[in-house]
């Protein structure tokens, strides 16, 4: 009796062996079927973005009121800009922190500065941006007189 279970051990193995080599040959055809890469992020630079202000276009501005005026400039991360902050002194502007969906590299954004009857008055505009992995960038500055 002995010898008969090693034999149906044998003929189990075999069984075994032969259904491996099918899988063995059908394994490299699935594997040839398109499939996405494998990606991994690089390495964050650790520097937050890069914020400029493009109107107005000097650092000490003077402007004749009127119509809203718009700063506008853009910010720049090769992480991915997360949020763009604007805080602006000197009036009753509140901007709400502008957040892109998805996350950008790059991001012009335009704030209107109402003049119209603030003859005299001064802003002083704070514009910077955190990027996704949360390093801070320079604060980008402007002062606008009113005459």
């Amino acid at each position: 009796m002995p010898k008969m279970r090693s034999s149906r051990r044998i003929r189990a193995y075999g069984v075994c062996g032969r259904a491996a080599a099918a899988w063995s040959v059908m394994l490299p055809a699935i594997g040839c079927n398109e499939r996405d890469r494998l990606t991994f992020p690089l390495p964050s630079d650790g520097v937050g973005p890069v914020t400029t202000i493009s109107q107005p276009n000097g650092a000490d501005t003077t402007i004749v009121p009127g119509p809203a005026f718009f700063v506008t400039g853009r910010t720049i991360d090769p992480d991915g800009v997360d949020t763009v902050y604007f805080l602006v002194l000197g009036g009753n502007h509140n901007f709400q922190p502008f957040t892109p969906n998805p996350p950008t590299d790059t991001l012009t954004f335009g704030v209107p500065i109402i003049t119209a009857g603030q003859s005299g008055a001064t802003y002083t505009i704070h514009v910077h941006g955190v990027d996704v992995l949360g390093n801070q960038g320079d604060t980008s500055t402007r002062v606008i007189h009113i005459q």
